[in-house]
């Protein structure tokens, strides 16, 4: 596994997470190519969006659901005013390469926000540190691991 994935799966497992990172055959770097793999709704995807806010250069991640687009403008009154987070941003930031930014385990905690349309699922899928590895949880597990607040974004 690599040592991402392995950053997340230990995140998980100290956080007596029930469920293990699973490693995709292909990868799951879109969220399209994550449901296809898993067999899987589109939506059960959660796709993590980070953005850089202009105030103070905090992260600040957004974890949606795949069948939808974030509304920049949501998340900015939200938050405050959002700049482009490049792939260097990110991974400074996050300690993820875009294409596998966990929802949890970051280098430095973002500013993190849940779309509350990830809740018409009982079961989703986040990304697990690498595009090929993603581990399942319900949205209030994933309320609860990142004690992020949950918001209408898209």
């Amino acid at each position: 596994m690599h040592p991402s994935a392995v950053k997340v799966a230990t995140f998980l497992a100290d956080a007596g997470h029930p469920h293990e990172v699973v490693m995709l055959p292909v990868t799951g770097r879109t969220a399209a190519d994550a449901a296809a793999a898993l067999g899987v709704e589109l939506g059960q995807i959660a796709k993590s969006i980070v953005f850089r806010r202009k105030s103070d250069d905090a992260a600040v991640l957004v974890v949606t659901s795949g069948d939808l687009r974030v509304d920049e403008k949501k998340v900015a009154a939200i938050v405050g005013k959002l700049g482009r987070a490049d792939d260097d941003f990110v991974k400074a930031a996050t300690g993820f390469s875009i294409g596998g930014v966990s929802p949890v385990a970051h280098t430095t905690p973002p500013v993190t926000l849940i779309d509350a349309e990830l809740f018409r699922f009982d079961e989703i899928w986040a990304a697990a540190g690498h595009p090929h590895a993603v581990f399942p949880l319900s949205p209030a597990e994933l309320v609860e691991l990142t004690g992020a607040d949950t918001a209408d974004v898209t």
